[in-house]
Formats: structure tokens, sequence, C-alpha cells
């Protein structure tokens, strides 16, 4: 007979590792946004030009780079806990598929913006926040699972004003182009991906038939 408090002890384990693994590289990219931020003010230097301009080879680069690249420490502060967050949120939860899902949103959103954004520099995570927000809401919806859709709530609950974001003129000095277009990206993706990862538990009943040859045997089998 196994011991109570070893298999809780066994599970917690589990479950520490699990969340410290699943924080990991998004506190990687969270670090890595910070330490530009710090390089940037002590060289005195203007990474801005790493970020995306649409329609030209120079903003090419920024589809891989902008996502690290800040206007000011509030603006860098308001990306670094929703982009932990959610990260952390896709790696425990999807932990199977969500070095893809964070990868394809990273290009995706880029590219997009690079093909469809203003003729401006758009820099900033907050696209890929838009697409991991997305991809966390819509994936949980459509695998019906009851855990996932949990964590929809929790999304809509803790950045559903984000939606507002998406919308031109909205916010100021804002590039709601990658915010859109995150946001499309993580449906995108929650549709692409619907069939891997973590699914609905499917719960088998015992055929009739069955049933009733268990019966036979042992009335209270069935």
């Amino acid at each position: 007979m196994s011991d109570p408090d070893s298999s809780f002890g066994t599970e917690r384990a589990f479950f520490l590792k699990k969340l410290r693994l699943s924080m990991l590289i998004p506190g990687i990219i969270v670090f890595l946004m910070w330490l530009v931020k710090i390089c940037e003010l002590l060289f005195e230097l203007d990474l801005a030009r790493l970020g995306i301009f649409p329609l030209s080879a120079k903003g090419l680069s920024g589809i891989l780079f902008s996502p690290f690249i800040h206007s000011g420490f509030r603006h860098l502060f308001n990306n670094t806990l929703p982009l932990f967050f959610l990260g952390s949120a896709l790696f425990y939860f999807y932990s199977g598929i969500a070095v893809r899902v964070s990868l394809w949103t990273w290009f995706l959103t880029g590219l997009s913006v690079w093909l469809a954004g203003r003729p401006a520099w758009h820099i900033g995570a907050s696209g890929l926040i838009y697409g991991l927000a997305s991809f966390l809401f819509f994936s949980g919806i459509l695998r019906k699972y009851f855990r996932l859709v949990a964590l929809s709530l929790l999304i809509v609950f803790l950045y559903g004003s984000m939606v507002w974001g998406i919308f031109p003129d909205i916010y100021q000095d804002v590039s709601w182009e990658s915010h859109m277009l995150g946001f499309i990206s993580g449906i995108i993706l929650s549709v692409v991906y619907r069939k891997e990862g973590p699914q609905q538990p499917v719960i088998e009943w015992p055929d009739e038939d069955e049933c009733e040859e268990e019966d036979e045997i042992s009335p209270k089998s069935c």
C-alpha cells in the first residue's frame, strides 16, 4: 500500500520541477530584453533601427530582433510581466508544442508586420504577447478541456482589456498592427495545433454486453 505522504511529495516535486522548467525560456527572453535596454543606455546606443520597418530590406532584421528593443523602461516593464506569465503558461500547459508555437508566433507576427505595417519603426514584444494570449485563449476553447478552458478564462480576466490594443488610434504611438497581427497569428496557430498537445480526456464507458458478462462473475464489477 502506497504512502499518501510520499505520493504527495512526489507529485509536489514533479509540479515544482515542471514549473521551473516552464519559466526558463520566458525568463531568458525577459532577461535579454532588460540586458539590451541597459546596454543601450550605458553605451548611448539607438537600437530602434533593429526594429521592423515594413517593406524595407533594412527592416527585415527586425523580425528577429524587434521583441528585444523597447522605447523606454516603461515600455519594457509593461511587456515584462505579461510576456513572462503568458510564456510560462504556454510552456507549462503546452510543453510538447510550446517551442514551435513560440517560434511561429514570433516569425508570423514579425513577417506580417513587415508586410502590412505602417512605414515606421515597429519595436517591442507586444506583438508576441498578443500572439501568446490569443493562442492560449482560443486553444483552450477549441480543445474543450476544462483545465485549458479555465486558463482561457484566466487570460480574459487578466488581459481582456488588451483587445482594445488591436484597434487603430485607441492608443497613441503604439504599433496596433503588431497587436492585431500577433492576435491573428495566435488564432491561426491555435487552429493548426488543435490536435497536438494536451487533449480533453476520453471517458470510455463499459459496453453493456461486457458489463452483463462480468456481472455473472462479480455483481459489483460494473
